[in-house]
């Protein structure tokens, strides 16, 4: 079970030691911080045992895979079936990320695959689940920002 932790500055000066070397030993975080090693140490199983830190899959590049085409389904759903919605997407490997919205969707899917085939056969997939109404799907052309917490991190260790 994790917990909620709230980021003060010295966490941020050592989440941005450790985006900027993430194979980093504590002592080389303490360094370069100028922290003592205990206090690297105790701060980094505080921030593992929150919501701080997200699992090594999000550095894993999906290009790097062989699935360099990226896209967004929206998707409308049933709202008595979202939950069976969201088991049948888990199992769909080529689903990276859903999200729950509220507006003009039920869901955002964010989905990679090999191709434009291989990701007409994924929106395919997705449509022939029980509970799903519409999709509409957006193809990523490029990303223009990148995922990205550094200009944040930088704002919390001031």
């Amino acid at each position: 079970m994790t917990t909620t932790h709230t980021t003060d500055a010295i966490d941020a000066r050592l989440l941005l030691a450790l985006g900027a070397t993430p194979r980093a030993t504590a002592l080389a975080l303490a360094e370069r911080t100028k922290l003592s090693r205990n206090t690297v140490q105790a701060r980094l199983a505080k921030l593992e045992g929150s919501d701080a830190l997200h699992s090594f899959e999000r550095r894993v590049n999906p290009a790097g895979l062989g699935y360099p085409v990226q896209a967004y389904i929206l998707t409308n759903v049933r709202q008595r079936k979202l939950d069976a919605v969201g088991e049948a997407l888990a199992e769909i490997p080529e689903v990276v990320e859903v999200h729950g919205l509220s507006g003009v969707a039920d869901l955002l899917i964010h989905v990679v695959a090999r191709d434009v085939e291989d990701l007409y056969r994924i929106a395919g997939n997705i449509l022939e689940i029980k509970g799903v109404e519409r999709t509409t799907t957006g193809l990523v052309m490029r990303e223009l920002v990148d995922y990205r917490l550094t200009p944040l991190l930088q704002s919390l260790a001031e």
